[in-house]
């Protein structure tokens, strides 16, 4: 029976050391937006490894210490809820990155970047990869890393504000999260500056 091999490349550009980052959290209507840096070997194998959107929460979590364990280098970072209302959610999705960045143990040659939109990190060469996330090996494991531990802080405040289903919706713009809004206002974690309700619904002051 033959092994199965992953459909996600290793790297863009072999001989230098590459970081892939990507972010979770974007489209929220509250909580930050958390952003992951990962520097793999070359020869890193994981057939289960893709992008998180692809994957089951279960799988996230079990492919979480395995990246960690394998990484030549890793690291999360956030950017909250108030400073996305002050700079944008691109701003704070790149400055999450930059903040990742900053915290890798190894300092990258190439970053390989999810997405079409970036600004230069310490004049280090970057690509920009749309569906990165689904192509390359270093993205694909900080998208893992970004989504979970931005759950695991979703889920740590939700007990505080049970009514708004932060464990179920991860503050993500559901039906229900939308109503919680409208019934009982925003909390300190809300994005202020983003579509909080839908049309027909008010917040009650």
């Amino acid at each position: 029976m033959s092994k199965k091999m992953s459909i996600l490349q290793n790297y863009l550009q072999k001989n230098r050391i590459e970081a892939g980052c990507d972010e979770a959290g974007r489209g929220c209507l509250a909580g930050p937006v958390f952003a992951a840096a990962v520097i793999l070997p070359p020869e890193f194998d994981c057939p289960e490894l893709n992008d998180s959107k692809k994957l089951s929460e279960k799988m996230r979590y079990k492919l979480r210490p395995i990246i960690e364990k394998e990484a030549l280098a890793f690291a999360v970072a956030s950017v909250s809820a108030e400073e996305i209302d002050q700079i944008n959610i691109l701003n704070a999705s790149i400055l999450g990155m930059h903040r990742a960045l900053q915290l890798l143990k190894i300092k990258p040659e190439h970053i390989l970047v999810d997405g079409n939109r970036f600004k230069p990190f310490q004049e280090i060469l970057h690509t920009c990869i749309i569906k990165g996330d689904s192509k390359f090996m270093s993205i694909a494991a900080a998208s893992v890393l970004a989504k979970t531990y931005r759950d695991d802080y979703m889920n740590g405040i939700a007990t505080d504000f049970p009514q708004y289903d932060w464990l179920s919706n991860k503050g993500y713009p559901t039906a229900k999260h939308r109503r919680a809004i409208a019934e009982f206002g925003i909390t300190p974690h809300h994005r202020k500056t983003f579509r909080l309700l839908d049309n027909q619904l008010k917040i009650e002051i």
